[in-house]
């Protein structure tokens, strides 16, 4: 005959029974009530969570926002006067998308280092930044050390893509076309290695031959 057991029901809900409350069934053989085992935490989808700084952004998004900075925010934008023996110009375009860059740099001729720096370009928002981005990198560099920069220093800052690597190119052949006329100028200067330009982009000239101006 069965045995009626009273139990006092849980007082909120989810909490569980405790095991040592079993219903006592003549002739049935029954189990302890045990908890649970919490659910396995789920593994973090996202591998680059463990760049984000604590700001909460990723180094993807920090390289964007310098690119955007850089675009909405040119550094160093100007003109030195073209004529001045201390002043080197290089003008070079794109003829793929158009763009043209004037990159100026004025340079101290005891120390051959690069005391100031502008530009002026006409183009897209990455050829902007990488402009930009040269100016602050090459300011108070030597010609020696100006001359090493490559187009893949520039477009890995500003994480161009592989669509934009031109405009990063521009940038490369600005510095170098800058040092050369600077050495065009004062040809007692002592020379840099030029050579490994990263790509072949032609000065833009006018249809009577003449080299324009920005």
């Amino acid at each position: 005959m069965f045995r009626r057991l009273a139990t006092v029901a849980p007082r909120s809900v989810g909490t569980v029974v405790s095991p040592r409350i079993t219903p006592a069934i003549s002739g049935i053989q029954t189990q302890p009530i045990t908890r649970a085992s919490p659910a396995p935490q789920r593994r973090s989808y996202h591998e680059k969570d463990k760049y984000i700084d604590q700001s909460g952004m990723t180094s993807q998004m920090l390289t964007l926002f310098a690119l955007l900075d850089h675009y909405n925010n040119p550094r160093n934008v100007g003109s030195l006067p073209k004529d001045a023996p201390d002043v080197g110009l290089g003008l070079v375009g794109a003829p793929a998308c158009g763009d043209v860059m004037k990159l100026q740099i004025r340079v101290d001729k005891d120390t051959s280092k690069i005391t100031d720096v502008k530009f002026k370009t006409f183009g897209c928002g990455s050829a902007i930044a990488s402009s930009s981005y040269l100016t602050e990198l090459v300011r108070g560099m030597t010609l020696d050390e100006a001359a090493k920069i490559r187009n893949t220093d520039i477009a890995k800052e500003l994480c161009l893509p592989p669509v934009k690597l031109h405009c990063s190119m521009l940038a490369e052949d600005a510095i170098k076309s800058a040092i050369n006329d600077y050495y065009t100028k004062n040809p007692k200067a002592a020379k840099t290695d030029l050579s490994g330009t990263a790509a072949s982009i032609p000065n833009v000239e006018k249809t009577d031959g003449s080299t324009a101006s920005l």
